[in-house]
């Protein structure tokens, strides 16, 4: 293989893909990223074998191949090569040549052989959805996922794709959070995969502000397409559990509250939360909210923030962070809080979106 291609266009290419390479990973051939030319392009590989990344960059072919090499250091090196064009050569034993603006490496890799191949899915099944929709979509539930490997199903996202609509929701068990959108094109066949959240992530990542997304579900895995780079990842098995069960009907009245007001107090009284004193505590009045906090051996703190409520008074305590999480990518002014008493969900309804978060004692 001889190829030439611009820096930028290289680097580019290589930070979209590396991301999933892991320094811990016992496989060698999976710190590596496998580079190999197609027609008039130069694709580039990644895979820890649960998430696969590929992309395309355009390049000039002098003479076709395909080699891996080690990514970290692949990217190092390009990183820190002047502006300007660059040449790759491979060579006898699995060796690289890499010539940029008076300067040189050389880097041994390992066959193309070993890498492991891209899955193959059928294109009959391509379902597509605006890409700023999905990236809200996972921008107000991803956070909500479980990190306790013990809870394997909670650690993804479930996806749900039926007739004219999506539904995402992720839960710990503590809170949930879901969000439903119409599609403009209804789907023939049903959909409900669970997702990792690493792969959610890299989608994430990758998503834009305009343009489709496309993706292909198979047996046990999914493929995303967004502008060319290609997301495939294993999907969770196992059965998520029945969220419509744990969901409480509307309640009023509601406390109407300006969001960013109350994003910022409940960030004050968290400055003053340890792990053994997490709990801050919500004191509902007619026209006043107090949030507060007191954590022995370290301080006390109180807020009032003007609220729109004709309910009866009440005291609730809530982790502060799951309502953090919430609140900082909820992009409306003011939101309504169902609250019903300690021992209640707090909920979050929005047009498409509800947030549950349950209560602490204090």
């Amino acid at each position: 293989m001889k190829i030439k291609l611009s820096k930028e266009h290289l680097l580019d290419g290589i930070q979209t893909v590396q991301t999933i390479v892991s320094p811990k990973i016992t496989l060698p051939i999976l710190s590596n990223m496998l580079i190999e030319t197609k027609t008039d392009t130069l694709r580039l590989n990644t895979t820890d074998l649960d998430i696969g990344i590929s992309c395309e960059i355009p390049v000039d072919i002098m003479e076709e191949g395909a080699i891996t090499i080690p990514a970290k250091r692949f990217s190092d090196i390009i990183r820190e090569l002047p502006p300007g064009d660059i040449i790759i050569n491979t060579k006898k034993n699995n060796q690289i040549d890499i010539e940029g603006e008076q300067c040189r490496f050389k880097l041994t890799g390992l066959p193309k052989e070993e890498f492991p191949k891209f899955p193959e899915f059928k294109e009959k099944d391509i379902l597509q959805i605006e890409q700023l929709i999905l990236k809200e979509m996972l921008r107000l539930t991803s956070f909500a996922v479980s990190h306790e490997e013990s809870r394997y199903v909670l650690t993804g996202i479930l996806m749900e794709i039926f007739e004219d609509t999506i539904r995402i929701v992720a839960t710990d068990g503590r809170r949930l959070a879901k969000s439903e959108k119409k599609l403009t094109t209804p789907v023939n066949k049903e959909i409900s995969v669970i997702l990792p959240n690493k792969a959610v992530h890299e989608i994430y990542r990758n998503l834009k502000d305009t343009g489709m997304v496309s993706f292909i579900p198979s047996t046990n895995q999914i493929l995303f397409d967004i502008n060319g780079v290609l997301i495939a990842t294993r999907i969770i098995e196992g059965e998520f559990p029945n969220y419509n069960q744990v969901i409480p009907k509307p309640a009023s009245p509601k406390i109407k509250v300006k969001t960013q007001d109350l994003l910022a107090a409940i960030r004050r009284a968290n400055l003053l939360a340890t792990p053994d004193f997490q709990a801050i505590k919500f004191e509902v009045f007619t026209d006043k909210l107090v949030v507060s906090k007191s954590t022995p051996d370290v301080g006390e703190s109180r807020e009032e923030l003007t609220i729109e409520y004709g309910g009866k008074e009440m005291v609730v305590g809530f982790n502060p962070q799951f309502l953090i999480d919430v609140l900082k990518n909820i992009e409306q002014d003011a939101i309504e809080l169902e609250l019903l008493g300690p021992d209640k969900a707090g909920v979050i309804r929005l047009a498409d979106y509800l947030y549950l978060a349950l209560p602490m004692r204090l």
